[in-house]
């Protein structure tokens, strides 16, 4: 059997814009499903509000270079509290994806805040870095350490 794991971000209303804005950075495909789409309003049994109608009940970002985030608006009728530090995001570069990590830095920065500026690793990395985006998720980019 194959296993990957992936990363499902929750957000309460953000959802499609979070889409958007991960495809910006790393390119690929947004697929969507909205909690009318699948029928899941309160007035069908569902668990969303009229005006949550058009937020993502399941979403996804997929890019032919390994990229896969799933993004989910979490409805009014269940709980929510996104935390402190609830989950990092990593994602780590072969030796020579310096370039590229440096990209996905660069746009994952707009609106958000550093947490550790790009660079040097005092443990071999050549590139590492930490920031929190605009939607509240913190992102761990590095490229890998020649071990």
């Amino acid at each position: 059997m194959t296993v990957t794991t992936t990363t499902h971000l929750n957000f309460r209303g953000r959802g499609a814009e979070a889409l958007a804005f991960y495809r910006s950075v790393f390119g690929g495909q947004v697929t969507a499903l909205t909690f009318a789409d699948a029928h899941n309003l309160r007035s069908e049994g569902g668990l969303a509000t009229a005006e949550e109608a058009d937020q993502v009940m399941w979403g996804e970002v997929r890019s032919e270079d390994g990229f896969h985030v799933m993004v989910y608006d979490v409805p009014s009728a269940l709980s929510y509290d996104p935390g402190d530090r609830p989950v990092y995001v990593s994602v780590r570069g072969a030796a020579d994806a310096g370039d590229e990590v440096t990209r996905y830095w660069e746009g994952l920065r707009d609106g958000g805040t550093v947490q550790v500026d790009l660079g040097p690793a005092p443990w071999g990395a050549p590139l590492y870095g930490m920031l929190t985006d605009r939607f509240g998720v913190t992102w761990v980019l590095d490229v890998a350490a020649a071990w």
